[in-house]
């Protein structure tokens, strides 16, 4: 019999889906109730997140998989828990606690049904993570979207809507693709269970390994539509501008979910046999371009949040770059980077709003009120030769700072470790795989390049708005939007602290990866419970 800590890899997903389904009988009238429900809920999967990571962390990783309805692989549906996945759901749960907190300011109540999709949204991203077969891929992959048009759409606004429609379209077009490529790789194979996949492919005859690279290709496109390569990245800047503070702060989980898909997907089909290194190239060279489209972007944006998601680009074709240069080393740094981006990237999506939202006003600066944060005391400033900076306004301009500082990649933060440690790693290897050396080093100008665009545009964007007039009305800020802002750069600033190990988390997870037998004989090995009430069975040591 296993033990109830088991059922901890499938609440990721039944606790949000069934907290969206309770959301729905509560009036939306009642508001802080829904509120309360929805907080509660995220905090028990942030908790539920954080065991699960611990006990990858130990001696005791990989041997986590979870039958769903007790039938054995490759018939019945199987979630696996990796050192992977369980960063991947915790760093989800994260960005989950962190939106919705600050959504109780005012976003939450602007639409209907907003904590139901949010709870959905993050039952189909944790979905992602944990199937261990392409159709529940294709299933969770669907709510996750589904969640995410009804989020982006949130509100009100000519642009919004319109950036909601081509968002909408284009992601209908992925899940074409996906759906198309699931049925070539099962029309093929005979399978859809990963572990079975790779168990069958060394095997398979030369015609149809060509039929089963070309539905991994047709795969492929769906997940670089959602991470945003180019040249298929065209709408991601506009939707996730367009989107509520909140709303984009998890959003910048969904790009990095495509990157799992395909890292997972990659070392364990096309790491070793006739069909390894499938598909490297197209990722390397894809994103290079990536990456010098988002560089660009990121310098000719003037709206702080086109510069957030162009910011987006930049970590995808940075992402998509190690990805086609499959290293090791290089690919632990990667993972470093993927967290502290993300983590960023949301940070940054929900201070745009607290630091823009005077300029409407004709000022640029934001204060707490005083029910809210500080005792009041610049309200009764005598008129003077000079202008004392509010608190709050150093508060934005510290976070703001330090978001410059991160996609910089600027010493001494996360952003900067990340980085190191990727260019160190080519660097010190000189010639990666087959890839020439001047490949390499233009890979590590683009990505010093593209730091180097990210402070000369969040320079001038801090310029513009911390240096700027600030005379006029003082608009008002919660405590509890600032909080989550701060919170996520200060996980930032724990991953700097804890470099070591969380690069030693990282190298056992890129070792485990690269190891795909792990993974076929974790799911090939995990055996049905039996019936306690069928006769001639003996649980917990008990008599037939």
């Amino acid at each position: 019999m296993i033990s109830w800590s088991h059922h901890l890899i499938v609440t990721p997903i039944l606790l949000p889906m069934m907290t969206a389904a309770l959301l729905l009988f509560i009036d939306e009238r009642n508001r802080t109730t829904k509120a309360l429900v929805s907080l509660g809920s995220v905090v028990l999967l942030l908790a539920n997140a954080i065991v699960l990571f611990l006990i990858e962390s130990g001696p005791n990783s990989f041997d986590n998989v979870y039958l769903l309805g007790n039938w054995s692989a490759p018939f019945g549906v199987v979630l696996v828990i990796d050192g992977l996945s369980a960063m991947m759901l915790l760093l989800t749960a994260i960005l989950g606690l962190a939106a919705l907190t600050f959504s109780l300011a005012k976003w939450h109540a602007v639409g209907a049904h907003f904590h139901s999709l949010s709870q959905l949204l993050l039952a189909g991203v944790s979905g992602a993570l944990l199937t261990g077969d392409l159709f529940n891929l294709f299933v969770f992959f669907e709510v996750m979207l589904a969640a995410s048009y009804g989020l982006l759409l949130h509100g009100t606004g000519t642009l919004r809507v319109k950036a909601g429609l081509h968002y909408i379209a284009v992601n209908l077009v992925a899940a074409l693709f996906f759906l198309i490529g699931v049925s070539l790789v099962y029309g093929t194979a005979g399978t859809l269970n990963m572990a079975d996949l790779a168990l069958r492919m060394p095997d398979m005859e030369p015609d149809r390994l060509i039929l089963m690279e070309a539905g991994a290709a047709v795969l492929g496109v769906a997940f670089l539509i959602k991470v945003g390569m180019w040249p298929l990245c065209f709408w991601l800047p506009t939707a996730y501008s367009a989107a509520s503070a909140p709303v984009a702060g998890m959003f910048a989980i969904l790009s990095k979910v495509g990157i799992y898909i395909i890292l997972r997907l990659t070392m364990l089909l096309f790491g070793d046999g006739p069909s390894a290194g499938f598909g490297a190239e197209v990722l390397l060279i894809g994103g290079m371009a990536t990456l010098i489209f988002g560089t660009i972007g990121v310098l000719a944006s003037q709206a702080l949040g086109r510069l957030a998601g162009y910011s987006v680009l930049v970590s995808s074709g940075t992402l998509l770059m190690v990805l086609g240069i499959n290293d090791g080393v290089v690919s632990s740094g990667a993972l470093l980077y993927l967290v502290s981006s993300t983590l960023t990237i949301s940070a940054f999506f929900m201070l745009i709003e607290l630091v823009e939202r005077g300029q409407d006003a004709g000022a640029n600066v934001l204060a707490v009120t005083m029910e809210a944060y500080g005792d009041g005391e610049e309200a009764d400033l005598d008129d003077g030769d000079g202008t004392t900076m509010p608190g709050t306004m150093a508060i934005l301009g510290i976070c703001f700072a330090a978001c410059g500082i991160l996609l910089a990649g600027l010493p001494p933060l996360s952003g900067f470790i990340a980085k190191f440690a990727m260019l160190s790693a080519m660097m010190g290897t000189g010639s990666i795989g087959t890839t020439p050396d001047l490949a390499v080093w233009a890979l590590i100008v683009l990505v010093i390049l593209s730091g180097l665009a990210a402070l000369i545009s969040m320079t001038r964007a801090g310029i513009r708005t911390f240096w700027g007039s600030i005379e006029g009305a003082v608009p008002r800020v919660l405590v509890v939007e600032l909080v989550p802002v701060m919170i996520l750069l200060t996980l930032t600033l724990v991953l700097t602290i804890q470099a070591g190990p969380a690069m030693t988390y990282m190298d056992t997870t890129i070792r485990t990866l690269a190891n795909p037998a792990l993974y076929v004989d974790a799911v090939r090995d995990a055996t049905v419970v039996d019936d306690p009430i069928q006769p001639g069975t003996d649980q917990g040591g008990g008599t037939p």
